[in-house]
């Protein structure tokens, strides 16, 4: 494994009761890079990022980050490597301010997530650095405001700071454009532009405007196993790749030069 790959996976399998959901996946993440995980519904993408983050065991391959196997390793002890990953459905606080999300994702960095007895004064230590995260996501004029308050693209820009608190090596994003209009679409797609120039980003996305934008690799996946690799403009223009989208998929394949 070179020093420019990050992550990966050598014939990555997950199986449950006989149907194999992953098959013999061979990922190899650049350092640096935005590399995007796509494939038609079904195709095992989710699957594949609960194996990376060990919600789930693989049933045989190999997980390599950062030079170490990491195939056997908790959850806890990858995050703490610098994996961290961002959820499908928008995992912020509602009732608490902007700020104060932030701030629960850096106590937890520290190891002190627990202690919520402490007085509040003792936290505001933490306010310029939760502030400095903000305004990475251009949400530091909201820090007041409480998270349900916010829009559902300046939610998602939200739990990508929380996300950035855990001081990521590697940040996995779920889905981050999902459900949203274009004006956050294109917002949300700057950001990942933005926090990925100091860090790599591992993304499962179906919009493919925002793959073919801003993603240096794509990975396609159909059925668990990998069809194709490559840049957006050669993965587009795989035959196998256009089959496998098909209908409204394969025309929005096209749709995104």
């Amino acid at each position: 494994m070179t020093d420019a790959v990050i992550l990966e996976t050598r014939a990555l399998t997950k199986e449950f009761k006989g149907f194999v959901a992953v098959s013999q996946v061979n990922l190899k993440v650049q350092r640096g890079s935005i590399h995007a995980l796509i494939g038609p519904n079904g195709a095992g993408k989710t699957t594949c990022f609960n194996l990376l983050t060990k919600f789930l065991t693989p049933t045989s391959g190999q997980i390599l980050f950062d030079g170490h196997d990491i195939t056997a390793e908790t959850p806890a002890h990858i995050a703490r490597r610098g994996v961290i990953r961002s959820f499908q459905i928008s995992s912020v606080f509602p009732h608490l301010t902007v700020l104060e999300n932030v701030r629960v994702a850096l106590q937890r960095h520290l190891g002190s997530s627990f202690q919520f007895w402490r007085s509040e004064r003792s936290l505001d230590s933490l306010n310029d650095k939760a502030m400095a995260l903000l305004a990475q996501v251009d949400l530091d004029k909201y820090a007041a405001l409480t998270a349900v308050e916010l829009s559902y693209g300046r939610k998602r820009a939200l739990e990508i700071a929380t996300t950035l608190a855990m001081e990521p090596k590697l940040m996995l994003l779920d889905e981050p454009t999902q459900g949203m209009g274009l004006e956050d679409v294109d917002r949300i797609k700057q950001l990942i532009k933005k926090v990925a120039a100091s860090r790599t980003v591992l993304m499962v996305e179906h919009n493919m405007s925002v793959v073919a934008s801003i993603a240096d690799t794509i990975t396609v996946l159909q059925r668990g196993a990998t069809l194709a690799e490559g840049p957006y403009e050669q993965v587009s223009k795989n035959p196998a790749v256009i089959e496998a989208y098909m209908g409204s998929a394969n025309t929005e394949l096209k749709g995104a030069h």
